[in-house]
C-alpha cells in the first residue's frame, strides 16, 4: 500500500446519530485501506460527537475530527475538511448512507489508469425501511450542457483529485448553496475545462424516502435558480437554455409524492432499458 495513493474521505454531519454507525463501518469495510476520514461536526444537538469521539479512540490514526461551534451548514463544513485533508484524491460520504466495500478501490484504479479525467463518480442504490429500490446510474461522460437539466454527477458518490479542489478553492459558500453546494462546483469544474467520468455500476447506498423530496422549501429552490442563472452565464450557454433555469420552481409545485414517484419510475424504465440493451448485445 505504500505506493498507492491516499484518499481523504471528507463528510459533513449534524444529528446523524441513528445513521452514523453504518456509514462509518462502511468506509472500515473497504477493500482499499490508504485512507482518512475527516469527519466535521456541524453543532450536532444529539449524540453524534460521542460516536465521532468513540470512533476516533479505536481509529486514532485514521480518523481527524472538527467541530463547528454553531450551525454553519455543508459547504462550510466540507471546506474546512478540505484544509486538513492530505489525500492525493478526496473522496465524499454522507452520515446517513453506505459505501460498498469495492468503491473506493475501483475509483482510485480509474483515476490511476485515466489522468485525463480529474473526478469520477458511480450510480447508486436509494433504499429506506422498505429495502433498495432500482439503482441509479447516469451518462458516463458528462459534458457542460448536461448541466442545464441538473447535476450529471452525484455528490456523495464522487472521488476528485485535490489539486483540482485546491485551483476550485473549495465549496463555493453564500446562502444560495446551502442546499446546492455541488451544483455550483460543476458549474466551475466544468468552466476550468476538467473532465469528470461516472463508473456505469452502482457502488453507494442512498438512504431516501418520500419525505426526502418535502424537505426543498420555496427558498432553497430560488437559491438554485440563482446557481443556475450564474453557472449559465459562466458556461456562456445560449439564451435558449435559460429557460431550464426556472425547473425548480416547476418541480417546487409538484406535491413530494408525486415527484418520489415520477423519479423512481424514471429510473425503473433507464435500468430496465440498460438492462435490454446489454441483453441485445
Amino acid at each position: 500500500m505504500i505506493n498507492e495513493p491516499k484518499v481523504s474521505i471528507i463528510m459533513g454531519v449534524r444529528n446523524s446519530q441513528n445513521t452514523l454507525n453504518e456509514c462509518i463501518e462502511s468506509i472500515l469495510n473497504q477493500t482499499y485501506t490508504n485512507w482518512e476520514f475527516v469527519i466535521c461536526n456541524d453543532a450536532s444537538t444529539d449524540n453524534t460527537w460521542q460516536i465521532l469521539e468513540s470512533y476516533k479512540k479505536k481509529h486514532p490514526d485514521k480518523f481527524i475530527l472538527l467541530k463547528n461551534d454553531t450551525n454553519k451548514k455543508l459547504a462550510y463544513s466540507l471546506n474546512r475538511c478540505l484544509e486538513v485533508a492530505t489525500g492525493t484524491f478526496i473522496a465524499r460520504m454522507d452520515g446517513d448512507d453506505i459505501s460498498l466495500p469495492e468503491r473506493l478501490k475501483k475509483q482510485v484504479d480509474f483515476l490511476n489508469s485515466n489522468p485525463g479525467y480529474s473526478l469520477v463518480g458511480t450510480g447508486m442504490i436509494p433504499f429506506d425501511e422498505d429495502g433498495k429500490r432500482t439503482p441509479r446510474i447516469v451518462k458516463p461522460i458528462p459534458n457542460k450542457y448536461d448541466l442545464r437539466f441538473g447535476s450529471f454527477f452525484y455528490h456523495a458518490t464522487i472521488m476528485i483529485r485535490k489539486e483540482v479542489f485546491d485551483t476550485l478553492k473549495g465549496y463555493t459558500v453564500l446562502p444560495r448553496t446551502q442546499r446546492g453546494q455541488d451544483y455550483d462546483l460543476w458549474f466551475r469544474f466544468f468552466a476550468k475545462g476538467y473532465k469528470g467520468y461516472n463508473l456505469q455500476e452502482p457502488l453507494y447506498l442512498v438512504r431516501e424516502s418520500i419525505s426526502d423530496h418535502k424537505k426543498r422549501t420555496l427558498i432553497s429552490r430560488i437559491y438554485e435558480v440563482q446557481t443556475r442563472f450564474y453557472g449559465y452565464k459562466l458556461l456562456n450557454y445560449p439564451l435558449k437554455y435559460y429557460l431550464f433555469a426556472f425547473k425548480p420552481i416547476l418541480a417546487g409545485l409538484t406535491p413530494g409524492k408525486l415527484m418520489y414517484f415520477y423519479h423512481n419510475r424514471k429510473y425503473n424504465r433507464r435500468f430496465n432499458k440498460k438492462n435490454t440493451e446489454k441483453k441485445g448485445k
